[in-house]
């Protein structure tokens, strides 16, 4: 097959859009299909251009694993506020209108988010093709991704409120869901919201996050040794949350509770371990310096290679969201790495991802924003140490049955084969 992927995020980028396409397109190229990805320029979370790379007009090309890759000019804008973010999003789908008619006709069509507009350029880009070729009697399938409800996500935390805004995205999204052939999401959450808004189930598959057991085995006794050693964490009992810090997170709790655990003698040895970026993180860290909180640790932005080093040396992982009804449907691709790490999780997620951490016996559910629960959980692992590396070994035993990465990618791959043959015939619109 020769594919075509949309996509705002991509590798050398570590969050968790980029390493899901980066790992999804790296696997169908080993398998001898023709994957061509269209992007930015890598610049996440600072909106600061990698070294190597420039924001230019004309695409910079690349290969990376055998993957064709086009990075396109868009508004650089640091992960953080709104207006400049939205440019940028907006500046995405306008260098993907332009350059669409270059574009060699693909089998299929790909596009995801987030972002809200990338779907939308897949939409253009199937457009492009159709008005190309009218003559063609192959339609191209668009197949849409959809990691995050737009516009509920942003409205979520508080980063968008105007209704005449939000009734004109709503509008976008429902009509980007009709112009899609076909809809992979990432959770059986997430398929029950898009039925919800009149999607039609047979038209949605769930191919969720799985776990790089290749990634993860780059991690090693030396490494892990030199970061305690580093950071003095001997003798310390590690809370980790690695990931964004963005405004979904929440994290004001992890200072609540690490004050806490400042007054207590019994839990004089815990530090949090905050390791990544993001738009809240300044201001985080700005807040513990002068609570003046020393059981806090923030690391910034770490390479994707160096993640299963930080992993080793957490006693348990912090998986955490903001308490709205949205994040019910959120499976955080946070879980996988840490299980896949065999660390116990602590989770602060309400709906499908305390099911699947429940299900696992990989950890300890706490309510989210709830200090005091995150307290006695971390209470509870360090009194039950032999308990805890269970639940971490039991985690891992089940994302390896049910999560595994290859596995996922090959099931999405034959579905990508035959709705390539149906060429968008058996499409049903909402």
């Amino acid at each position: 097959m020769k594919i075509l992927f949309l996509t705002h995020y991509y590798a050398p980028e570590g969050n968790a859009p980029a390493t899901r396409v980066d790992a999804l397109t790296r696997r169908w190229s080993d398998r001898g299909h023709s994957v061509r990805v269209i992007t930015c320029v890598p610049n996440v979370p600072d909106g600061k251009v990698y070294a190597g790379y420039r924001n230019r007009w004309w695409p910079q090309r690349e290969t990376r694993n055998r993957v064709e890759v086009q990075r396109v000019w868009t508004f650089l804008a640091a992960n953080r506020g709104t207006s400049l973010r939205i440019a940028n999003y907006l500046s995405f789908l306008w260098s993907v209108w332009v350059l669409a008619p270059f574009q060699p006709r693909p089998d299929i069509l790909i596009a995801t988010s987030p972002q809200f507009f990338c779907g939308w350029a897949g939409v253009i880009q199937k457009w492009v093709f159709r008005i190309l070729r009218p003559w063609s009697q192959r339609r191209i399938p668009l197949v849409l991704e959809i990691r995050d409800i737009w516009p509920e996500s942003i409205q979520a935390v508080g980063a968008l409120r105007g209704r005449a805004v939000l009734a004109v995205l709503r509008w976008l999204e429902k009509t980007m869901y009709q112009q899609a052939d076909w809809i992979v999401t990432v959770g059986e959450g997430y398929k029950r919201q898009l039925m919800e808004r009149g999607v039609p189930e047979s038209k949605i598959e769930v191919i969720p996050n799985g776990v790089d057991w290749d990634i993860l085995a780059g991690a090693t006794h030396e490494g892990a040794q030199a970061i305690r050693k580093q950071y003095d964490l001997a003798n310390r009992f590690v809370c980790g949350y690695l990931g964004t810090i963005g405004m979904a997170c929440g994290l004001e709790v992890v200072l609540k509770a690490a004050k806490r655990c400042q007054k207590d003698p019994a839990l004089s040895s815990v530090l949090f371990l905050i390791v990544g970026d993001g738009a809240v993180r300044a201001s985080l860290q700005e807040q513990a310096v002068t609570q003046g909180l020393t059981n806090v640790q923030f690391i910034g932005r770490v390479s994707k290679e160096q993640i299963p080093d930080w992993l080793q040396v957490c006693d348990a992982c912090l998986v955490h969201l903001k308490s709205q009804p949205l994040f019910e449907t959120v499976l955080p691709s946070k879980i996988f790495e840490a299980f896949g790490m065999s660390k116990p999780i602590i989770l602060g997620v309400r709906g499908e991802a305390a099911k699947l951490v429940e299900l696992a016996g990989g950890g300890l559910v706490i309510e989210p924003e709830n200090a005091d629960e995150l307290v006695e959980a971390v209470r509870w692992m360090m009194v039950h140490p032999e308990q805890s590396h269970q639940m971490g070994h039991d985690g891992c035993a089940w994302v390896r049955r049910h999560y595994d990465r290859d596995h996922l990618s090959d099931r999405y791959l034959e579905l990508l084969d035959r709705w390539r043959a149906d060429g968008g015939v058996g499409k049903k619109d909402l």
